[in-house]
């Protein structure tokens, strides 16, 4: 009971990013051959959200669920990293047809293949966490 409004929330999320096509494969395809502005205004709009917020959180001080404080730690800097990860990210996006939050939208849309694509993100995940301290970070 005491996480319903976060999971009301999460239903509520994945709704608007169904019918916003966000988690359409036909709307991802279309980014990333440059074809529609659809989902650069979704993630640019996300973007540009995001960073209010962070701005809004910093300078009135806002605490995080139960009162705690909120810790909010600067990225390492470099540019391997990112490029890689990003490369990584981008590429098995582009391959799956959905990033992380959509998956999970379309199995709760009907869509069970995507289960498959879900079981290999959480063993891509598990592999990483295996070899993370091997890695230059």
């Amino acid at each position: 009971m005491k996480y319903l409004k976060f999971f009301a929330i999460g239903i509520l999320l994945g709704i608007v990013l169904y019918k916003s096509e966000a988690a359409s494969w036909f709307r991802i395809y279309e980014m990333f051959h440059f074809q529609s502005f659809h989902m650069f205004g979704i993630i640019g709009s996300a973007v540009i959200l995001g960073a209010i917020g962070v701005q809004i959180i910093k300078r009135k001080n806002i605490k995080a669920v139960g009162n705690q404080e909120m810790s909010l730690k600067p990225k390492a800097k470099g540019f391997a990293r990112y490029l890689f990860g990003g490369t990584l990210f981008g590429l098995g996006w582009a391959l799956a047809g959905a990033c992380p939050g959509p998956m999970f939208i379309l199995a709760g849309a009907g869509y069970g293949s995507i289960i498959i694509v879900i079981a290999a993100s959480l063993l891509g995940t598990f592999a990483y966490g295996l070899v993370k301290g091997k890695l230059p970070h």
